[in-house]
């Protein structure tokens, strides 16, 4: 067994599960710190896998790291994904109107802002919703400090629609807010955009960017290849989804056969997309349009 991922699986599962470690520590009969370190990859007996699994309603076989991994929310997701980019020299992203590793700090203001505003406005716990928000912005956060200090490569390849509906609606542009925060937020959705376009202008090393003018994936998917292993994330979360809320299913695999069917079909759709100067001038006419 590796326990290592193991615990990184235990780790995300329980994130997801909404479960405190004293909670979960408690429930088993071990030690808080025992928990943490079954979590850091210390050796686990595979009773207490079990017993661990039927807590969390995951199947055994997947917290050994077997088979699929399916997640319901998207911080346990977006830990998962940390993990991976841990050891991760190419990340390839399909679907979506940003890449969040590239996107700036206004950003994730303008995230926590809107958070803020819904949780305030929710008829369920508040509470709960606050601290469903501080989890995932804090892993997400996590995510773009690593990015900026290991720097592995990033290729995008991010459709016009979605990019359209971003600038119409701005930031997490299905959640409730107030007036003056949705007009925030689409000024930050331009002002991403506005960078992007910069980006794929530039086409710094270790980047690059298409533009899909249609052909829409079924689904957004990322491919994350490390020396020894690739990994495929069948997300349907956007980087904006609502962190207490349940909106789809997310998969994380690295069995073979997946991982190289989506990545002949990334490698379909980045032959067709847009790139360069043509591919950035077709986002700061949409930037345009829609500031007018």
């Amino acid at each position: 067994m590796r326990f290592n991922e193991i615990g990184q699986q235990l780790r995300a599962y329980r994130m997801e599960s909404g479960l405190k470690a004293e909670e979960i520590s408690a429930r088993l009969g071990v030690s808080r710190a025992a928990l943490y370190r079954y979590e850091k990859g210390e050796v686990i007996k595979l009773d207490t896998v079990n017993r661990l699994a039927e807590l969390l309603k995951i199947s055994p076989l997947t917290l050994l790291g077997i088979g699929v991994e399916y997640y319901g929310k998207p911080v346990g997701y977006a830990e998962r994904i940390r993990q991976v980019e841990e050891t991760a020299d190419q990340i390839l992203q399909v679907f979506g109107p940003i890449c969040y590793l590239l996107s700036t700090d206004r950003y994730d203001s303008i995230l926590a802002q809107i958070f803020e505003d819904h949780a305030e406005a929710s008829s369920a716990d508040r509470g709960f919703a606050r601290n469903a928000a501080e989890q995932l912005l804090g892993v997400m956060q996590l995510r773009k400090r690593m990015f900026a200090g290991r720097k592995p490569s990033i290729i995008a390849i991010l459709t016009a629609s979605s990019i359209q509906q971003f600038l119409g609606s701005g930031v997490a542009g299905s959640a409730k807010v107030s007036e003056r925060t949705r007009h925030l937020a689409r000024e930050v959705a331009a002002h991403e955009m506005d960078r992007l376009a910069d980006l794929m202008a530039s086409e710094p090393i270790g980047l690059q960017i298409g533009l899909m003018a249609g052909g829409e994936p079924n689904g957004p998917f990322m491919l994350l290849r490390a020396r020894d292993r690739a990994t495929l994330a069948v997300n349907p979360f956007p980087a904006d989804a609502d962190p207490a809320m349940q909106s789809g299913v997310a998969m994380v695999t690295g069995a073979e056969d997946a991982v190289a069917a989506h990545q002949r079909m990334a490698e379909s759709l980045w032959r067709d997309a847009v790139k360069g100067s043509t591919a950035a001038a077709q986002v700061r006419a949409m930037v345009a349009a829609a500031r007018a």
